[in-house]
């Protein structure tokens, strides 16, 4: 190895490093922050909100010092093609997550059951698909940011997206409910997150994958990653057991879910995805 690729390597290092400080410094501070202010009720958006101002204020630090770029240059530039590439992503999450509901309501192998007082709770369904949208974007950001850009032109993408993704399977270990099958999943969501990334050249992609997929499951009041939200006064019982359901994590936990990863897989292989110019991809002139 010469002394120019040493050099390049340590500066890749240390700019991953920095950005890892960074977010691991937001992930304590911010939650702590808004448990704080919003109390212990609030679980759940002082979670996705502390891991999105986390991610945000990240990647804008280390895209400020070592690029002079915005946080728009991390594939967050708002273009014909990143709306069209959110959609294919909306498209794509959400109607995984239908097929593994509706397909099992379809053959009687799980029933739709209302609960009680069942109706559509339309301000809890609106505040969770706000919720649910910064979640996305901050895990994203997060997961497929600046670290992951710069990891991918340094060593490649098949170099990163594994690693990236086992991380991506790791960090929801402390959810409620965890299983090595979850955890298998989670990598297996955190491979195809980053390949719709390496497809796309934006994070529109992965954020529309990665929202409607989280956003179609409460719908049916199954469990999402380990927490149960109530939305539409009807829940999902099923027939079936929990390797297949995955119980009470949620499907994320069972088969189901490890199939329709798959075949999402190829859904971003042939979709008409619109690439787009990856600032932190490119090639220094």
């Amino acid at each position: 190895m010469t002394p120019t690729e040493t050099s390049k390597n340590l500066g890749v290092l240390l700019r991953v490093g920095v950005f890892a400080l960074i977010a691991l410094l937001g992930q304590f501070i911010f939650p702590t922050l808004m448990l704080f202010l919003l109390g212990a009720n609030a679980a759940l958006v002082v979670a996705t909100l502390g891991a999105f101002a986390a991610a945000a204020v990240a990647n804008a630090i280390v895209l400020r010092i070592y690029e002079r770029a915005q946080l728009a240059d991390i594939g967050l530039g708002w273009t014909a093609a990143s709306r069209r590439n959110l959609l294919l992503g909306v498209l794509g999450g959400g109607g995984a997550g239908a097929v593994i509901l509706v397909a099992p309501l379809m053959v009687r192998a799980a029933d739709l059951a209302p609960l009680a007082n069942a109706r559509v709770h339309w301000p809890s369904l609106l505040f969770l698909t706000l919720i649910l949208l910064f979640g996305s974007v901050g895990e994203e950001m997060l997961f497929r940011g600046y670290a992951f850009q710069v990891l991918v032109k340094a060593i490649g993408p098949f170099a990163t997206i594994l690693p990236t993704a086992v991380l991506f399977g790791l960090a929801h270990r402390t959810n409620l409910n965890f299983t090595w099958l979850a955890l298998v999943n989670t990598i297996l969501w955190g491979v195809v997150l980053g390949y719709a990334f390496i497809r796309s050249g934006d994070l529109w992609l992965p954020i529309g994958l990665h929202f409607g997929w989280n956003w179609i499951l409460p719908l049916f009041g199954v469990p999402l990653s380990g927490f149960t939200m109530d939305v539409t006064g009807y829940s999902v019982q099923w027939k079936i057991g929990d390797l297949w359901s995955g119980g009470a994590y949620g499907p994320e936990g069972g088969l189901l879910s490890s199939a329709i990863i798959v075949v999402l897989f190829f859904y971003l292989h042939r979709a008409p995805i619109q690439r787009q110019d990856a600032f932190l991809l490119r090639e220094m002139s």
